[in-house]
């Protein structure tokens, strides 16, 4: 019982909140995003070393990002075609 009535104490002081969190949430990902492909975009990257193993992961939702901040097109032709 204290398991539900806690699950539903925080549903009650998150709720209103759910929005806010994902946006912050979104932004920091684009942040992010931009840091690790900032070196292809023409950026230097001071932290290239660490950032270049999570190309792949970022390659995946690259076409999101891009798109969500309007380019129609891909500024990177290598990473792939929209």
């Amino acid at each position: 019982m204290t398991g539900r009535l806690g699950a539903a104490l925080r549903e009650f002081y998150v709720a209103p909140y759910r929005r806010t969190f994902a946006r912050a949430r979104r932004d920091e990902d684009d942040l992010f995003t931009m840091l690790v492909l900032g070196e292809a975009l023409g950026v230097p990257d001071p932290a290239a070393y660490y950032t270049v193993e999570l190309m792949p992961v970022i390659y995946e939702r690259f076409h999101d990002w891009h798109r969500r901040m309007g380019m129609d097109r891909s500024p990177l032709e290598h990473v792939g075609c929209c």
